[in-house]
């Protein structure tokens, strides 16, 4: 008797266009897995592993109807992210896509094995759990978050050596200081005076709330989960 198959806890999946990165203005499938044990405080995607927000019925779903649903949008390519993806096993649900001819993309701290097949990785490093060496080389594209004035600065002294001019290091403002002056100086000052391959970054589709046009997206959390913080 086959065993049941197997699911992931899925906090949305819709169809947008990647906002971020070298892929940005592309029509994009987006699949969010709940659960993440790093806990940024200024996470924009709380919702996904606050205890306050986090649905007490968690829906769950199989890769092939995650990828049947990537294959249904029209999207050359599924972004799966979090929380944080990798603390689940993505070996099914690459498989589902790839059989569909789907490419698929990966938003990861870093921190944890990426268990599955992928043609393009977003490393985005966290302080809360640092990247695992084996995982810097795999990156596509890093993107760090700048939070402060220093943040480039310690960022490049703990792992700049793995930053080449062949993989883009976006620099993005911390979504809660996108209008502070002094982190964006800063991140304007590293583009000019390092160039390649430091790039600015931002998130241009929360300028345009375009995933909220799906129905199945969900409104975001306030930044960490701390109302005080909000948007």
């Amino acid at each position: 008797m086959e065993g049941k198959a197997k699911t992931l806890p899925v906090h949305e999946r819709f169809h947008s266009w990647q906002g971020e990165g070298v892929h940005l203005g592309r029509s994009a499938f987006f699949i969010r897995l709940f659960g993440c044990p790093v806990h940024c405080p200024w996470c924009d995607s709380a919702g996904t592993w606050h205890p306050d927000y986090v649905p007490k019925n968690v829906e769950r779903f199989t890769a092939d109807q995650l990828a049947d649903e990537a294959s249904k949008s029209g999207a050359k390519f599924a972004v799966i992210t979090g929380g944080e993806p990798t603390i689940h096993d993505l070996s099914d649900l690459t498989t589902a896509l790839k059989e569909r001819g789907i490419g698929r993309h990966i938003e990861t701290c870093g921190g944890f094995p990426i268990r599955g097949d992928f043609d393009w990785i977003t490393l985005s490093p966290k302080w809360q759990k640092l990247p695992l060496m084996d995982n810097l080389p795999l990156a596509s594209e890093f993107k760090l978050i700048v939070e402060d004035a220093e943040s480039i600065g310690k960022w490049i002294s703990t792992i700049g050596s793995s930053f080449s001019e062949g993989r883009p290091v976006w620099l993005h403002p911390e979504w809660s200081q996108h209008g502070n002056a002094e982190v964006l100086e800063t991140i304007t000052r590293c583009v000019k005076e390092r160039g390649d391959p430091y790039r600015a970054g931002y998130q241009v589709h929360k300028l345009y709330r375009a995933d909220l046009l799906d129905p199945n997206s969900r409104e975001s959390a306030p930044l960490g989960g701390d109302e005080s913080k909000g948007y």
